[in-house]
């Protein structure tokens, strides 16, 4: 999953540590580089796939380095950054959003890994300031504009720099461990062991990396058939506390098929990671594995190891049978815990083999039921695919008749919003031919406007037809500006907040009525 380093580039940072040998003097942030650079020389190994981008952050942020797979551009922007005035932390948290954002979307994973010295700031962009704040907007019910916990999934991991026996750092603990616990995501606070130096800076760091950023190695088996994989990026450790009891899973050593659905069937089920699946080559040793000797999926390794590009893999078969005839394996990643393995590209001249990983249980996948009742289709008397192979027999319909004929208004993404707010607008420029329709769509956006308490878009539909108002034609309908400043003064009347009732067309002479 994508990276974020956030560097501390504040004076404090510029502070010397003394040596034993007192032969080279160093700064805490020559220590917080050198264990970056033990980091990504740790993910060069282990996770060559890993996207990972550099903030330096003092009392504004910049990121240096964007997200990138060229880990010598990060130690090098990092040796060239610039040192700058006092430490805010608030502001580094609130830069990653933007940037997760715009770069991989609001659903993807990342890690965010603050590298500072244990200081929190001064006066009123400190961190003990900044929580104090938190803390009393949430009891003044007022807006939170604190950037924890992050609109995104993002595990938060904050790296000291500084000798524990340090009376700031003492101060600071407690503040780093309630930032992870407002974000919700996961994550923990390290600092060095013993004294401060190269060392123990790079012990540090290199602890975190094997334990966060640890390669996930595992087989793959269907049937008889079996083949050495490695997962990309790993998969994580699933801890959660689910409505009546609390869950703790772990990804098997040893990844089932158990059987293959039609893509049709499985469409787009909902998913809590996708993992990139590559073959190990069979030669190495659990040492080459870790050295990451990992071929790709068209069996070929890295240009140093052309003798193995001839070995046969299980999963390079897998990947060209699913991507020719359309289909997904079902696999059990452990017991109760179910996934998916499809042919995804990511351009048209490239595929991967792709796993996603469900909310473990059997019924995760509402239109398929529970997954330990699926069956091949040879015990059935009859195909329920027919004669016609891309006829899918999924979503089963269940018997009952439906007590309600119309779909339900979902608004997960904007353009589900402004599609509905589009037909209105439709059928407004449409009137009076259109009036139906336009105060069938105009209800059925206010229902949902109250049943999701989204009150503040009343007003903008409202302001929407009066414009549509006055931008009507001269030739147009008289009946259609009555009809507009009908609805728009319905928008805003007191009985809108009554969802039982509906906004009634204006009797007019031109209507007939």
């Amino acid at each position: 999953m994508p990276t974020i380093v956030l560097l501390d580039t504040s004076l404090s940072m510029t502070r010397p540590v003394s040596t034993t040998d007192n032969t080279e003097e160093y700064q805490r942030r020559h220590l917080a580089i050198h264990g970056i650079s033990a980091f990504l020389d740790h993910l060069t190994v282990n996770a060559k796939l890993e996207f990972v981008s550099l903030v330096t952050f003092s009392a504004h942020t910049e990121q240096l380095v964007p997200f990138t797979r060229d880990y010598e551009t990060i130690k090098a922007a990092m040796t060239a950054a610039d040192d700058h005035n006092k430490t805010c932390i608030e502001t580094a948290l609130r830069s990653l959003s933007p940037l997760a954002r715009e770069e991989w979307g609001i659903n993807a994973a990342c890690q965010a890994i603050l590298v500072t010295d244990g200081s929190t700031g001064t006066g009123e962009t400190s961190l003990a300031r900044s929580l104090q704040a938190y803390h009393q907007s949430r009891s003044d019910a007022q807006e939170n504009k604190f950037p924890l916990p992050f609109d995104f999934p993002c595990k938060l991991i904050i790296m000291c720099v500084a000798p524990p026996s340090e009376s700031a750092l003492q101060t600071a603990l407690p503040l780093y461990e309630e930032l992870i616990e407002i974000n919700g995501r996961g994550g923990e606070v390290f600092c060095p062991e013993g004294a401060l130096s190269l060392k123990s800076a790079q012990q540090m760091f290199v602890t975190m990396a094997e334990r966060y950023f640890r390669p996930y190695f595992g087989t793959l088996k269907c049937g008889h058939l079996e083949s050495r994989v490695q997962m990309l990026p790993s998969p994580d450790v699933y801890d959660r506390a689910h409505d009546f009891e609390h869950v703790h899973k772990t990804v098997s050593d040893v990844i089932q098929v158990i059987g293959f659905l039609h893509i049709g069937d499985i469409a787009s089920p909902p998913y809590i990671s996708r993992h990139l699946c590559l073959p190990v080559s069979t030669s190495s040793t659990d040492g080459d594995a870790k050295a990451g000797k990992v071929k790709g999926d068209s069996g070929k390794e890295d240009e140093d190891e052309p003798g193995d590009g001839k070995t046969a893999a299980f999963t390079v078969l897998l990947h060209g049978s699913l991507k020719v005839e359309s289909m997904a394996a079902l696999v059990l990643l452990a017991e109760e815990w179910f996934g998916i393995l499809y042919s995804w590209a990511d351009s048209k001249k490239k595929s991967n083999l792709m796993l996603s990983v469900f909310t473990p249980g059997a019924d995760v996948i509402p239109w398929l039921g529970n997954l330990n009742n699926l069956a091949p289709v040879t015990d059935f008397s009859e195909s329920p695919y027919g004669e016609d192979n891309n006829k899918t027999p999924f979503p089963v319909k269940p018997p009952d008749r439906r007590s309600y004929a119309q779909n339900c208004v979902v608004w997960i993404k904007p353009a589900g919003l402004q599609t509905d707010i589009q037909k209105i607008l439709r059928n407004a420029r449409k009137l009076p031919e259109k009036q139906q329709n336009f105060y069938k769509e105009l209800n059925r956006l206010r229902k949902a406007v109250l049943s999701y308490g989204f009150h503040e878009l009343l007003d903008a539909v409202a302001q929407l037809l009066e414009r549509e108002c006055t931008l009507l034609p001269g030739n147009a309908h008289p009946d259609a500006a009555l009809q507009l400043s009908h609805a728009a003064t319905a928008l805003r009347a007191d009985s809108v907040w009554d969802i039982g009732q509906n906004i009634l067309p204006l009797r007019t002479n031109f209507t007939g009525e």
